[in-house]
């Protein structure tokens, strides 16, 4: 028998308590094992937890009962799936997880927040980089950390950049427990955050929602999209249309944890979408005009984009060194624009071109670079009223939409 036991600071409770006594293999973090030694019988085997698979194949492989000592829950992002994933059937005696601490300690309901783990399954940062899209997206989001490149340092500039009030709850439920706060504006520089924390982040303005949540965490697809042109403000109908727009959404495929690029966004109409889909949507526009009427339209659909003015080619490479895009959509600019797009390797990318021209430089740019290009011509008919009451088909222009698809980074 196996026993995972929680751990929040708190007395063990009896259960885990005489599980410990009993286990002839216990295996945890440094400071768990010190903090559970008295329950531990003399001569049981303890094991550091350094490298997880030994020291989980050590707690499988004891000969009698063992114990496997974690942080707050165990079933929340925590070793129980490792230890199923061996064949064990662990009972488990769980503690408060972390985000529900930290939340506590912030006093804030914690129903609509989403909760992200930043341990990267590759060491390539790709965990880094989808916990800070995620996070960025959200109104209310808590951020497991891991020590090294995963922990707060990752994560804070951004967020504070982005408007987010920033806490780094570290140790929770130790002697020297401490909850930071941080405000948009105040300097992290190379401060020295205490293992373990968690990042929690919430936008000022909505940091709790009018009503309670139905379930936790981003609340699923929006309950329409491809949304009409008079749901956004715009320009001498400067707007991807809704037939066009739901292609591109079903080629972007935008979701929690995704960047998503809206380069020459015109209304903002495809960022904003991407947002409601609870990605971390950026829209790049050239003028001040265009960019506050972005702006103006994310904040009618109650999501969060990230809005750039100036040149797209500059200002991509700026944006892409922050956080690289996932999917990109290119509603405007020329080849020279396209191109520097296509250079910070989006996984995706959309294009709606009206010239005919466009389209073969543009497939054989994205050919060269790597993607898989497929295209379609949408022509949508819409149905129109005549005078005498019936009904007649109202032809649009023509868009050709180009995408183009790579195999994902680790």
């Amino acid at each position: 028998m196996i026993t995972v036991i929680g751990l929040d600071g708190g007395p063990l409770p009896p259960q885990a308590a005489r599980a410990l006594s009993a286990a002839v293999c216990v295996a945890g973090a440094p400071r768990h094992l010190e903090a559970a030694g008295a329950h531990i019988a003399g001569g049981a085997e303890r094991v550091a937890m350094g490298e997880l698979g030994a020291a989980l194949d050590a707690v499988v492989g004891a000969g009698g009962p063992a114990a496997v000592l974690a942080s707050g829950d165990p079933g929340f992002f925590g070793v129980l799936r490792s230890l199923r994933a061996r064949g064990a059937d662990p009972e488990v005696v769980p503690a408060a997880t972390s985000a529900a601490t930290a939340f506590a300690r912030i006093g804030l309901p914690w129903d609509d927040a989403v909760v992200v783990s930043a341990h990267g399954r590759t060491g390539s940062g790709r965990g880094v980089r989808r916990a800070l899209a995620a996070a960025l997206a959200h109104p209310k989001a808590a951020v497991l950390t891991a020590p090294g490149r995963a922990g707060p340092g990752a994560f804070l500039p951004e967020l504070l950049r982005a408007g987010r009030r920033v806490y780094v709850a570290q140790r929770l439920g130790a002697p020297d427990e401490e909850v930071a706060a941080l405000a948009p504006g105040d300097e992290v520089g190379e401060r020295i955050w205490a293992d373990p924390n968690v990042v929690v982040a919430v936008d000022p303005e909505r940091a709790v929602a009018p009503a309670m949540a139905w379930m936790p965490g981003h609340q699923g697809a929006p309950p329409d999209w491809a949304l009409p042109a008079e749901s956004f403000e715009h320009r001498a109908s400067l707007i991807t249309k809704p037939e066009v727009r739901a292609l591109a959404l079903a080629r972007l495929a935008p979701r929690p944890g995704t960047v998503v690029w809206d380069v020459g966004a015109g209304s903002g109409s495809v960022a904003v979408e991407c947002a409601r889909f609870g990605a971390r949507a950026v829209a790049f526009e050239r003028t001040s005009e265009d960019c506050e009427r972005i702006r103006l339209n994310a904040h009618a659909h109650g999501v969060d984009v990230e809005v750039h003015e100036g040149e797209a080619a500059a200002a991509v490479d700026a944006a892409a060194a922050r956080l690289p895009p996932d999917a990109a959509f290119i509603g405007g600019g020329d080849d020279a624009v396209a191109s520097a797009v296509v250079a910070h390797r989006p996984e995706r990318v959309v294009a709606a071109l009206a010239s005919l021209d466009r389209i073969a430089p543009l497939y054989d740019m994205l050919a060269a670079a790597g993607y898989a290009p497929d295209g379609t011509q949408l022509q949508a008919s819409r149905l129109s009223g005549l005078p005498n009451g019936s009904l007649r088909l109202a032809a649009a222009n023509p868009v050709t939409l180009l995408w183009g698809t790579r195999a994902a980074s680790a």
